[in-house]
């Protein structure tokens, strides 16, 4: 039950994402994001079997950041300002939190009696939220591919960006060794998705169950 609660959740929440993306784009400016059929919660526009599903499913496995996979491609110089710009990589970490913030409402206000018992359905809906907290989170990060980096792009001087734009191909892989292997960077990057998660209402106890029960699923 758990697997299922937390694949089908993900899936949910990537097309919540990316959508969320194309309408701020389209709003904006970019009508061909409506041609591409962005403007759709049918996954398969936003899937690459690689960036969408094998990688999603390696970091969960591995420790339970969520990461979004999937992509839409937004034809920026459309967009009618540069806020619209950062309106549109906003809008994408700005879904997993309002999933985050369902989530732990429902784990806030439903009784949770016998949650830690095998067939219920809590611990599953506790990680799918702790997921979403740690998705926002990550796409926070001020450098690409990141989603704060969109937010800000558009207003750094061309000097840094031509800088950044130079570096883009390995940053991601600077970022996630740092999350696995820079005990500060780990320790601060879990420490707030747990402040923030519990702020929310999300049990972490029950979280650390659905992850377990997520990846004891997969190790069957």
């Amino acid at each position: 039950m758990t697997f299922a609660i937390v694949l089908i959740g993900w899936i949910f929440s990537l097309c919540l994402h990316e959508f969320s993306h194309a309408l701020v784009a389209y709003l904006g400016g970019d009508t061909s994001v409506k041609d591409k059929g962005y403007l759709t919660f049918n996954p398969l526009k936003y899937t690459h079997p690689v960036y969408s599903i094998v990688l999603p499913l390696v970091f969960l496995v591995m420790g339970g950041i969520g990461l979004p996979g999937g992509a839409v491609y937004i034809e920026t110089e459309r967009l009618r300002s540069p806020r619209w710009r950062s309106a549109v990589s906003l809008a994408g970490p700005l879904a997993n939190l309002v999933v985050a913030i369902v989530l732990g409402t429902i784990l806030r206000f439903v009784p949770l009696g016998g949650a830690f018992d095998n067939n219920n359905p809590w611990p599953g809906i506790a990680f799918l939220a702790f997921l979403q907290v740690s998705a926002v989170i990550l796409n926070l990060i001020p450098l690409p591919p990141f989603d704060g980096y969109g937010m800000i792009e558009p207003f750094l001087n061309p000097a840094i960006r031509e800088r950044v734009d130079s570096m883009r191909s390995f940053l991601p892989l600077l970022v996630f060794a740092a999350l696995w292997y820079v005990p500060f960077v780990y320790n601060s990057f879990w420490f707030i998705v747990s402040v923030i998660s519990l702020v929310m209402g999300v049990p972490f106890d029950l979280a650390i169950l659905g992850l377990e029960r997520f990846q004891f699923w997969q190790l069957r």
